[in-house]
């Protein structure tokens, strides 16, 4: 499935498969993000081809905000009707001196909750509460809970490795086929939305 968002800040090719096996192809002109991004698809079999340009001669906030929109809806539209997937997911994932639990709910709802050391300074042109933004804004236009907690930590690019393969892994759980309840809707409403 491939969807384009363009905007005065932004120009955005996003080909997406939510079933696929994991391989990624970045063109962003942002190393630490594009990175960051393979975790998503490498730990979530989620295929990805990004092709992104954005105001970076400002700074990389309208690119990452942005990017995540466009992703967040894809995997909102591309789940449909979330019949026979599990819906939650969630993975503690331990990193060298990290550990970090993420945990989802595909319900139709959103929120997000993150807890752990503050998210500051920069990786390269990257600033680190970029990561923050890109959360929110996934799981707002995916229409999810996302509950990220490190609970310790002290290697900075650790730590935000750590979310992102952690978020890959609890999407994986959640998007999965449940083979003994492959025609149902999970949830008690009969629809999820």
């Amino acid at each position: 499935m491939v969807e384009s968002r363009k905007t005065s800040e932004t120009d955005i090719r996003l080909d997406l498969n939510v079933r696929g096996t994991g391989v990624y192809q970045f063109d962003t002109e942002i190393p630490f993000f594009e990175h960051m991004l393979s975790h998503i698809s490498k730990h979530g079999l989620i295929d990805m081809d990004l092709k992104l340009r954005g105001d970076i001669g400002i700074d990389c906030h309208h690119s990452v905000e942005d990017t995540a929109i466009l992703m967040g809806q894809m995997i909102h539209t591309q789940l449909g009707d979330k019949k026979g997937i599990f819906r939650y997911g969630h993975f503690t994932l331990p990193m060298d001196e990290v550990l970090t639990t993420v945990a989802v709910d595909l319900g139709g709802r959103f929120y997000f909750k993150y807890t752990g050391p503050p998210l500051d300074g920069k990786f390269g042109i990257y600033d680190a509460e970029l990561t923050l933004e890109f959360l929110q804004k996934f799981a707002l236009n995916a229409k999810m809970n996302l509950h990220v907690v490190v609970h310790y930590g002290e290697n900075r690019h650790h730590i935000h490795e750590s979310i992102f393969k952690g978020l890959g892994k609890a999407l994986r759980q959640a998007i999965a086929i449940d083979t003994l309840a492959k025609d149902q809707i999970p949830s008690t409403k009969g629809m999820l939305e």
